[in-house]
């Protein structure tokens, strides 16, 4: 039983149709010839056909055919049949001879044409039989994608539950904390427009760039409040509306420079962020100050090197990102197409 719940649908299918053939001649034979020779005949005569119908469809009609070998699919063919006829003639006539015949009888030519006259339309069928296999198979096919797509799509509704459970909780302390402390109420604001940024716009291929902006102005929001002192941040922005790009494509220089560029100890931490479009080209600076320990140290880090590869196969060898590090500042420049 298990081996055939293992089984595919075609499979079952061509089990049951070869079954149901040898009934079909089983009972034929069975009022005129008894049950030993009906089963035995019946049993070679099923073992032919299948040979013949599998031997052109798995074998002669992939390897000769579908390459446009239609001369030796032709010889083959011949052949093929003329070899299989003849010898399920000579078997079916020995067996005859030998265990059933009321005396002895030579095997003849018509003898043999007679036990041969049904291999041709057999071949014949077997191209039916491919399509019917093919389309079965397809079917089995489609019926899964089908099943798949459902279950990625229950999967994606219990992946939204959390994060839509955890932004709605967060809108409620949001209103809590805004009767309290406004200013905290803003922060948690921006931590839940991050987070729906990550979920919501993320795994898109492309994002508005106003999304990116709101994105990189609330993660540095947050950042800074991780600061004790104060910092000089400037962000110029002028871009035109409408404009779309891949999403966190700007965020590695921001991230960088919160964790290489700013000294917490330091009073005196200078940002300045600029984001132009010139025509069909989008350019994106950085420049920050550095801390005076960091003389050592590779701003970016793999970081850059991450961001270089995914620049590249994103747009190819049309785009620049430069870095430039001095003594005291760190600057990054990025230009790509939109």
């Amino acid at each position: 039983m298990q081996f055939l719940l293992e089984m595919t649908t075609s499979t079952r299918l061509q089990w049951l149709l070869w079954l149901i053939v040898f009934l079909m001649m089983f009972f034929s034979m069975l009022p005129e010839d008894g049950f030993k020779e009906a089963a035995l005949f019946s049993s070679l005569n099923v073992c032919f056909y299948a040979i013949i119908i599998y031997g052109n469809i798995n074998w002669l009609y992939p390897a000769l055919y579908l390459k446009g070998r239609l001369v030796a699919y032709i010889l083959a063919a011949f052949f093929f049949l003329a070899i299989t006829g003849l010898i399920r003639a000579y078997l079916l006539d020995w067996m005859y001879i030998t265990w059933f015949a009321p005396g002895f009888r030579p095997t003849t030519i018509p003898i043999l044409l007679r036990y041969m006259a049904g291999i041709p339309l057999l071949f014949s069928l077997s191209f039916i039989f491919r399509i019917a296999i093919i389309y079965f198979s397809l079917k089995q096919q489609a019926a899964a994608l089908v099943l798949q797509n459902a279950k990625t799509e229950l999967n994606l509704l219990k992946s939204q539950v959390q994060p839509h459970f955890l932004f709605n909780t967060l809108n409620n302390i949001y209103y809590e904390a805004y009767r309290e402390a406004p200013r905290t109420a803003v922060l948690i604001e921006r931590l839940s427009e991050i987070m729906r940024y990550f979920v919501d716009e993320s795994p898109k291929d492309l994002v508005q760039l106003s999304t990116e902006i709101s994105f990189l102005e609330n993660y540095i929001a947050l950042e800074k409040i991780r600061i004790r002192h104060e910092i000089t941040l400037t962000f110029n922005c002028k871009v035109a509306d409408g404009s779309s790009i891949p999403p966190m494509l700007l965020m590695t220089f921001v991230e960088n420079i919160f964790k290489h560029g700013i000294d917490k100890t330091s009073m005196h931490n200078v940002i300045d962020i600029t984001l132009l479009q010139d025509h069909q080209q989008l350019l994106f600076t950085t420049r920050n100050s550095l801390p005076e320990d960091a003389s050592g140290q590779r701003p970016g880090g793999s970081g850059i090197d991450n961001l270089r590869k995914r620049l590249t196969l994103l747009y190819g060898d049309a785009y620049t990102l430069q870095t430039e590090k001095t003594a005291t500042h760190f600057t990054a420049f990025l230009s790509v197409p939109i």
